[in-house]
């Protein structure tokens, strides 16, 4: 993939301004975002939890990264996650007070970054913490016992922390309408979406790709397959997709790794193949090969389908979520309402993935969908608002 071009002249020249981000441990959907909004501030230092040299891109370590005192806690590299009651400690130990513009990009902690008192704190939030709020119960389902009590404990005082600490940024940015709604309902304050940049100029569509999808990419083609791309934890219900394609007789390709993996190896059957992490030039390829792509999940926002669109491959996604600002149903994919237990999930997906290839998609029509969340617009529209604030 390419990587984001530092030609342009800096934003702000002569103000001082620091990023923060949560953890650099790999190149993810945030680091993507905060790649870009970094190429913004050339040689702006970027504060962040934890570090991990060549974790993320070369553009990323070009700039001073200030670590925090928890990099050198024991263990951090394999169980920085482990750390978490500590996190808002950490990143209240940053002196930002050289600072006029704080930058925070997050998903956890970085908000609550202490700027100084006459600095303007601008945070880019790609939701506000799941495991906290609204999906603590999927990411620790175990309830009893005095580890589980304690552990809510701790999630009860950081999500009182979550609150107190949104009254430090000035202006928050939401990566979607849902996540603005999120906002909205734990921090009580108002966000503008702007979605983040996705590489729309290397995802693109082969060439064979042509006025049709839908029924015309299966055929009688041995390996048609549907594909997932996504992170192997538990609300990704990557489970429900794997038991849709085998309702189907369809193959199933899943890109990604995780905690789940070994749960989803033992319940694969031989069409599902669980291709873990793979390099850009080959999820391209499997993009461009794919009947659909599948998002069982309710995701924050959603690079993946924007990725597939832009290859000219249409989306079947639960209709709830960043999704509904992608996908229109019918136009670029298929959505459908989903709830209930697994089984029935999958039920409603394997007829959503059997509606999709009955509609002939027009791979064109997908891809501009796609292009109006490129890199290059994601940059003009956060300077326009950086620039409304500073006047």
């Amino acid at each position: 993939m390419t990587a984001p071009t530092d030609s342009a002249p800096p934003l702000l020249p002569g103000l001082r301004v620091a990023l923060v981000h949560d953890w650099l441990t790999g190149m993810r959907g945030g680091e993507k975002v905060l790649e870009e909004i970094a190429a913004l501030f050339p040689g702006s230092p970027i504060y962040t939890l934890f570090h991990f040299a060549g974790s993320v891109s070369p553009a990323l370590e070009a700039h001073p990264i200030h670590r925090s005192f928890l990099q050198r806690a024991p263990g951090a590299r394999r169980h920085y996650r482990r750390y978490l009651p500590l996190f808002p400690a950490a990143i209240e130990d940053f002196d930002l007070s050289a600072h006029r513009l704080v930058v925070s990009t997050s998903h956890s902690v970085a908000k609550g970054a202490v700027p100084a008192p006459d600095a303007l704190h601008v945070c880019y939030c790609h939701s506000p913490m799941r495991y906290a709020w609204d999906q603590e119960h999927a990411y620790f389902p175990r309830r009893r016992g005095v580890a589980a009590r304690l552990r809510s404990l701790a999630l009860s005082r950081l999500r009182t922390w979550d609150v107190c600490s949104a009254a430090r940024v000035d202006a928050f940015v939401a990566n979607s309408r849902f996540v603005a709604h999120r906002i909205e309902r734990y921090y009580r304050r108002d966000a503008t979406v702007i979605a983040p940049p996705v590489d729309v100029d290397f995802f693109t569509p082969g060439e064979a790709a042509g006025g049709g999808g839908g029924s015309g990419r299966d055929g009688s083609g041995r390996d048609a397959y549907c594909l997932t791309v996504a992170a192997l934890a538990p609300y990704k219900k990557i489970g429900v997709a794997i038991a849709a394609c085998q309702r189907l007789g369809v193959g199933l390709r899943v890109v990604g790794d995780g905690p789940e993996l070994g749960r989803l190896a033992r319940t694969a059957g031989a069409s599902t193949r669980l291709l873990g992490r793979v390099d850009g030039d080959e999820l391209r390829r499997l993009y461009r090969g794919a009947l659909c792509l599948l998002q069982p999940g309710v995701e924050d926002f959603g690079i993946a389908p924007v990725e597939a669109l832009a290859c000219g491959v249409p989306v079947v996604a639960r209709g709830r979520g960043g999704v509904l600002d992608i996908v229109d149903d019918g136009v670029h994919g298929v959505l459908y309402a989903g709830g209930g237990g697994d089984a029935d999930e999958a039920e409603a997906l394997a007829a959503a993935i059997d509606k999709c290839r009955r509609i002939e998609f027009n791979a064109l029509n997908l891809r501009g969908r796609a292009e109006r969340f490129s890199r290059a617009r994601f940059r003009e529209r956060f300077s326009t608002f950086i620039r409304s604030l500073l006047a």
